[in-house]
């Protein structure tokens, strides 16, 4: 008890309402990072692993950026033992403004490169779609690895400023006293990114995502036209099923997107209006911060159950551990 008072005493408990509940209050957040930890780190551990068992994956170009986001998303199940750390153990605090600034800019790059990474599987969708003749000469291995290099470069430095004294680069629900207390937030830095990051990413996936199911629909009203013009022909059904893998792997994307916008909306509200000092509320800011942090696991739920290649290699993958066992 005594190691949970000192807690109470020294962090800063974005969610505490007064001294009186101060205990409870961090012993809630503390089981809450840690349980998101393990399950962000176990969750993505094994998509990572699957992929790698499992060859059909690798038949669609997305997994390039799926296997970034995994890694992506790994490293901030793993850069969320900082605080998981700080919560269990109180640190002198001399190096709390470094260990807050590096932390802070760690998570901000790794979820820039998840929403990059995003909007580029929808573009790469969406030329699968509109361009099957060209597009394995448009999309290739190597161009795919410079793309996903310029994610991380780009990600990198939009928010590099933030280590000059420019604002805050959008981490919330703040663990450390010093990131509470004395790094705020700046309205011209964060319409900084959201120009950059969140607004063009937001219209990209919008865009492709809207003329993918357009054109969807399109095949399947065609496909229906000719099925009843010709009810003998076989040929049809083969033409109808080159067009089904491409919309249901894109109906799986559209998932894993629509969950993180869903889970990170909130957030990216709030970022904003603490920006512009229009409401600054910790209990808001823990619960929008970490809510988009769980995103990190649910796209490994998302996709193991919504793809039935990824479901066969995760059952090869537990058949082969068990029997190692």
């Amino acid at each position: 008890s005594s190691s949970v008072m000192n807690i109470s005493e020294h962090l800063s408990c974005p969610l505490g309402f007064g001294h009186y509940n101060a205990v409870d209050i961090c012993i809630l957040e503390t089981v809450v990072i840690v349980l998101l930890t393990f399950l962000i780190i176990a969750g993505n551990l094994t998509v990572i692993f699957v992929f790698h068992c499992a060859p059909l994956l690798h038949h669609y170009t997305t997994s390039y950026f799926i296997q970034t986001m995994a890694y992506a998303d790994l490293f901030v199940g793993v850069s969320c033992l900082v605080p998981t750390l700080s919560l269990l153990h109180y640190s002198t605090g001399v190096h709390e403004s470094l260990t807050c600034q590096v932390f802070g800019y760690i998570i901000s790059v790794l979820k820039s490169v998840s929403m990059a990474c995003l909007a580029c599987i929808s573009v790469d969708r969406y030329l699968a779609i509109t361009k099957p003749l060209s597009y394995n000469q448009l999309v290739t291995p190597c161009r795919l690895r410079i793309c996903i290099s310029l994610i991380w470069i780009y990600s990198c430095l939009i928010f590099l400023p933030s280590f000059f004294g420019w604002g805050k680069p959008g981490y919330h629900g703040d663990i450390f006293e010093w990131c509470a207390t004395s790094w705020l937030t700046n309205a011209y830095f964060t319409g900084f990114i959201v120009c950059l990051l969140y607004a063009p990413a937001a219209f990209v996936i919008c865009f492709t995502y809207f003329h993918i199911f357009k054109i969807c629909r399109q095949h399947t009203k065609e496909i229906s036209d000719r099925r009843a013009r010709f009810p003998n022909q076989e040929g049809e059904a083969a033409g109808e099923s080159g067009h089904s893998p491409d919309r249901r792997y894109a109906m799986v994307l559209f998932r894993i997107t629509s969950v993180f916008y869903v889970l990170w909306l909130p957030y990216i509200i709030y970022f904003l209006l603490e920006s512009s000092r229009v409401l600054e509320n910790p209990a808001l800011s823990f619960l929008t911060t970490w809510l988009a942090i769980s995103n990190s696991f649910c796209n490994c739920v998302i996709y193991s159950l919504s793809n039935s290649v990824f479901r066969l290699g995760l059952r090869r993958l537990s058949e082969t551990f068990c029997s190692s066992c």
